[in-house]
């Protein structure tokens, strides 16, 4: 498919004289890592054409040209009065100059802190703007008399809903979307993209629970009926299902008994993306993740953030050969305040050199702190691999500080515990030996396995537990396809000692291995006594893992007189591979 077929517009209503716009294309765009599933996307615009008109967030540079010219067959440009923007970014901003042009009278309606970004990309135009955090609402004529509702977060600073009572239609912007492309303008079969949704929510606003609870707070005032998201379906059938899930899943982030600060400042938004992925890889781990983008925090916020955390990550750019100031002033605040005793990590792009990543690794170490990770540098953009390896980093800093709470714990805790009594008992449960292997484009990951049992006949399925926090699990959503190599008794030690062992972030698994190719791409272990090809068909979550199932392509016996490889666990509360 080539990339203008790959791409194309749906122009529908969807109330009183109110219009979406959805930009669709299959291709995977990489401006945010939850594309990562690469199920298309769908970037949604909106219009109201009452007395006065209104275009809400166009979409990005991806879609100009298009997006553009189907607005043009169903409007005249020069009638829209505002553009009303939910956020700003470079990446939105091609769009908007070519939007100006063509209608340059625009009244450009956002925060305030959009309001400044929109001086970047026009620095030589003297803008008509309305701050929204200034106006009490909008009058569009005919009962559209819009209301607003700042909504920021660490990733997205400028942040605002918008609500239209006449229509009861509440534009959220980043809140309850999905990245998929379908024809699917509501959302009737919700249950078919839950998933989307959840690992939406998972990569984009976990790492904000708190911004994202005190945005529900908000958005409460308003009597919506339907969600107008940036991104997939509109929100009707399951809006208090989609909202009470939301509200459940920023309380799973909050409450945990370890913490993570992850501060971070970016030029060009190649470090926020390696924050992303960082984050993405510590909140998975189930440890609580405040994200602080110190170009906008207070002072006092990271001040009192930093006296509550276990551990603290610091990313920046370099500009002109230095870290920015606000970063600066985020590292001093550290200094003064972050025990000795916390565990730290760098990281940081860069475009033709990287003092700043120097300039804090230096700094932190020579202060006594020692690193959960040698500091990451990247130049320019980071690719999937990197993106990857951000995550798997992540995860492990995380795991460090939980092993490192777990001792603490088990030292006070005597043996005649209820819950160590309880570890033994359900160690009795045992289960086939084995190795998952799956492969997504360039990516690949295994794990030593156990908590796999069939689960029907016809089709031949079975049901994989993976801890959240494990790298594979990425690799593991509905449509992935995996392997499992069960383990031949007498056979098995080799196989298991290499899985056991810790991982580096990046590290390939298969170095060393006996494998080939299985007709789904991933990889057949030939030493293994039998294999399965595997597709995941669904995927529930449960408690700190997700229980998948998938159903059996193929597979093969390799070793007819060979017995399964049992394991017998030490404990039944807690893995220890």
């Amino acid at each position: 498919m080539s990339e203008i077929q790959s791409k194309d517009i749906q122009v529908l209503p969807i109330g009183a004289e109110t219009t979406v716009v959805r930009s669709r294309t299959w291709n995977r765009l990489k401006f945010e890592i939850e594309y990562a599933l690469q199920r298309g996307t769908t970037v949604n615009s909106y219009l109201i054409q009452a007395d006065r008109v209104a275009l809400f967030d166009p979409p990005g540079e991806s879609f100009t040209e298009i997006f553009l010219k189907a607005l043009t067959d169903h409007i005249d440009l020069k009638q829209i009065d505002y553009v009303i923007l939910g956020h700003v970014n470079s990446n939105r901003g091609v769009t908007l100059k070519a939007l100006l042009e063509r209608s340059p009278n625009l009244t450009f309606v956002c925060s305030n802190l959009a309001a400044n970004a929109l001086k970047d990309i026009f620095p030589d135009q003297k803008l008509k703007v309305k701050v929204a955090e200034n106006e009490e609402s909008l009058d569009l004529g005919r009962g559209h008399n819009l209301k607003f509702a700042s909504t920021p977060n660490p990733f997205w600073t400028d942040g605002l809903c918008t609500y239209d009572p006449l229509s009861h239609v509440l534009f959220t912007d980043k809140l309850f979307g999905a990245h998929i492309y379908n024809d699917q303008l509501y959302d009737k079969d919700w249950a078919k993209i839950e998933e989307d949704r959840r690992y939406y929510f998972d990569c984009l606003m976990a790492p904000n629970a708190g911004q994202v609870e005190t945005a529900l707070d908000k958005l409460k005032s308003f009597e919506a009926k339907i969600y107008a998201p940036a991104h997939g379906p509109l929100v009707f059938y399951s809006l208090i299902s989609l909202t009470q899930s939301y509200r459940q899943w920023c309380e799973q982030q909050k409450g945990r008994k370890i913490k993570v600060v992850l501060i971070y400042a970016s030029a060009y938004g190649n470090t926020a993306t390696l924050a992303q992925a960082l984050a993405s890889g510590i909140t998975k781990a189930g440890v609580e993740l405040e994200l602080i983008n110190c170009e906008v925090a207070e002072p006092d916020q990271l001040r009192q953030a930093i006296k509550k955390t276990d551990g603290f990550i610091i990313g920046s750019p370099t500009l002109g050969g230095h870290a920015p100031t606000p970063i600066q002033t985020a590292l001093g605040i550290v200094l003064s305040t972050a025990d000795k005793t916390k565990l730290a990590g760098v990281f940081g792009s860069y475009g033709w050199s990287g003092e700043a990543i120097d300039l804090l690794s230096d700094k932190l170490r020579n202060a006594g702190y020692k690193f959960g990770f040698e500091p990451i540098r990247v130049k320019f953009a980071a690719n999937d691999k990197i993106l990857k390896f951000c995550e798997e980093t992540g995860t492990d800093f995380a795991q460090r500080l939980k092993k490192a709470k777990t001792t603490s714990l088990s030292k006070q805790s005597g043996d005649n515990s209820q819950a160590v009594q309880t570890e033994q008992a359900v160690a009795r449960i045992s289960s086939p030996l084995s190795v998952v292997t799956a492969k997504k484009g360039e990516l690949s990951g295994a794990m030593l396995a156990d908590w796999i049992s069939q689960a029907t006949f016809t089709p031949p399925g079975l049901t994989v537990s993976i801890a959240k926090e494990r790298a594979i699990e990425s690799l593991m959503h509905v449509g992935n396809n995996f392997v499992v190599n069960f383990l031949e008794e007498g056979k098995h030690i080799g196989l298991m000692r290499h899985f056991l062992k810790p991982f580096d972030p990046g590290e390939d698994r298969f170095s060393g291995l006996n494998t080939e190719t299985a007709d789904n791409g991933c990889s057949i272990l030939t030493d293994s006594l039998a294999y399965l090809e595997c597709t995941v068909e669904k995927r529930i979550e449960c408690g700190d893992y997700w229980l998948v199932y998938a159903v059996v392509n193929n597979g093969q016996l390799l070793n007819s007189e060979g017995k399964t490889a049992v394991l017998h666990r030490h404990s039944g509360i807690g893995s220890y591979y």
